[in-house]
């Protein structure tokens, strides 16, 4: 992938992420607890091919 669409795939899923765990935390209930753990691996692999690739986050 492109480094702007690593970029904007990394943001995508980090709010994502951010909407998820902000239903958890106001007392509701995840609609699918697996889907936070893979949104954080996700996050960590794009994070790792950026800084492979030594570009700025």
């Amino acid at each position: 992938m492109e480094n702007a669409t690593l970029k904007s795939k990394l943001s995508e899923l980090r709010n994502e992420l951010r909407i998820d765990k902000g239903s958890v935390a106001s007392g509701g209930k995840a609609s699918n607890p697996g889907r936070m753990k893979e949104l954080r691996k996700s996050i960590a692999r794009i994070l790792t091919v950026l800084r492979e690739k030594k570009i700025e986050i």
